[in-house]
């Protein structure tokens, strides 16, 4: 039994690991690389084994960091099955779907741009997306059994996987994967990316059971989240204070939770007078909006306290003010707007996506706001505004950033290094523990936290015998 690590190793993209029994070889996750444009040389290199030996992928949620290259794995020659929660199919065919889209526009516009410069002239340079909507839509026949949290999957003879709330995204998991070979019994568990306790619309992350090993991501292993109500609050004080100034508040968000956790919030600051019921909300991001469309059909991932909202007909995710925004031409349309609304667009990290328009018309205006409500990769347009510089490059054009600029990090979707601590401590006493999904600086806080057992932070393409 060996386990080998493609991805997400001493970084927080590109999520893929690799799980050898006997001659079963099982992927755990297969995500993009981010950090710039998503067409990163990272994404274009081999995986580093054969996609056409690997027996099957086990999906712990469909953020695109960790299911973002699976329509590339299928175009290399993966003929396994794919096995998630019935959530996660659904938004990893979303999620999957767009960002074929995005790199086929990317290329195009590449072209455009290479054919401008050459003038006519004949050019050698051949530039080709990582995978087409054709591609994405061909690994979605790939999708086998679905899993159910808390039922095992038997996968094959001596291997049988587990789903284990992770209450992270909707339909999220930590995965308990149990082995047997030869008279070698091994438990291996994948935390996938973990939430925490409390959240508006998710059921709290599972106990994980005792283990031989764990797989555990560590995006917030050295810092602490602030609470939530103060992060709601700042949330409020943001946009009343930009709309006091005569400006747009930008929030720039993850398509999958955090929108749907925003809209919520800004819900409640209507019903409950703290912001005002003249309020004009744009999702102008089709992705999120088809997410938030499959949210409600997936109640069944949902704490009680919202399954009763649902079920009252009080839908928190729909309110008076909030327009959807789905065509081009709507979306244009909202440069028109010179103050008094609340735009939020994808992507989060600002890599892609409509909100890259917005921040091109709304970063250099003194009276406007960007709000950052969730983890910004280095390499990324989102971690550069937030590092504060002073001015930008968006669409080639040099843009001074004169807004405001808010990170609230009570808003994560990820736990932060305490309630990390305290899932860890639930494993029982592993043999080894390998930290992924973090940045070396926030694995080199956790590691000695975790003293009673063999701490690994693999790198790219490491192979380690169970």
């Amino acid at each position: 039994m060996k386990i080998a690590f493609h991805g997400a190793d001493q970084g927080v993209t590109g999520s893929c690991h690799l799980v050898t029994c006997g001659d079963k070889r099982i992927l755990i996750d297969c995500g993009l690389y981010q950090g710039g444009r998503e067409l990163a040389e990272e994404n274009h290199q081999p995986f580093g084994f054969d996609p056409a030996t690997i027996n099957y992928l086990l999906l712990t949620h469909a953020h695109l960091d960790h299911c973002g290259r699976i329509p590339l794995l299928v175009k290399r020659g993966f003929q396994g099955e794919i096995v998630t929660t019935a959530a996660s199919r659904d938004l990893a065919k979303l999620v999957m779907l767009d960002s074929a889209h995005l790199q086929e526009e990317e290329v195009e516009w590449r072209k455009r741009k290479a054919a401008r410069r050459s003038k006519g002239k004949d050019r050698s340079e051949v530039i080709e997306p990582l995978y087409t909507m054709l591609d994405a839509l061909s690994s979605l026949d790939f999708f086998g059994r679905t899993a159910t949290y808390n039922k095992p999957v038997k996968l094959c003879e001596g291997i049988q996987a587990t789903f284990l709330e992770a209450g992270h995204i909707l339909g999220s998991a930590s995965i308990l994967l149990e082995l047997e070979n030869k008279g070698q019994h091994k438990r291996l568990l994948f935390s996938g990316d973990l939430g925490y306790s409390g959240r508006v619309i998710l059921r709290d992350p599972a106990t994980p059971p005792s283990v031989d090993v764990v797989v555990m991501e560590t995006t917030y292993g050295d810092r602490r989240h602030k609470t939530l109500q103060p992060s709601i609050e700042e949330l409020y004080d943001a946009i009343t204070d930009t709309f006091r100034r005569g400006g747009n508040v930008i929030i720039p968000s993850f398509a999958l939770e955090r929108t749907q956790e925003i809209l919520y919030y800004l819900n409640e600051g209507i019903e409950s007078g703290i912001l005002p019921g003249s309020i004009q909300v744009f999702l102008d991001s089709p992705m999120a909006i088809s997410a938030t469309e499959i949210f409600r059909r997936h109640m069944e991932c949902f704490n009680p306290d919202a399954c009763d909202l649902f079920c009252q007909g009080r839908d928190p995710l729909n309110f008076r003010g909030l327009h959807f925004t789905r065509e081009t031409a709507q979306s244009m349309a909202l440069n028109q707007i010179s103050g008094g609304a609340v735009i939020i667009a994808g992507s989060g990290m600002c890599t892609g996506g409509r909100v890259r328009h917005h921040l091109k018309r709304n970063l250099w205006r003194q009276n406007s706001s960007v709000i950052f409500v969730g983890y910004a990769a280095r390499g990324t347009l989102a971690r550069r505004i937030v590092d504060w510089a002073k001015h930008v490059t968006i669409f080639g054009e040099d843009i001074l950033v004169r807004a405001s600029i808010y990170t609230i990090g009570g808003f994560s979707a990820h736990a932060d290094c305490e309630e990390l601590y305290r899932w860890h401590q639930q494993t029982g006493n592993p043999e080894q523990t390998f930290l992924v999904h973090g940045e070396e600086q926030a694995m080199q806080v956790f590691a000695p936290r975790l003293k009673d057992t063999n701490v690994i932070m693999p790198e790219l393409h490491q192979v380690f015998d169970l």
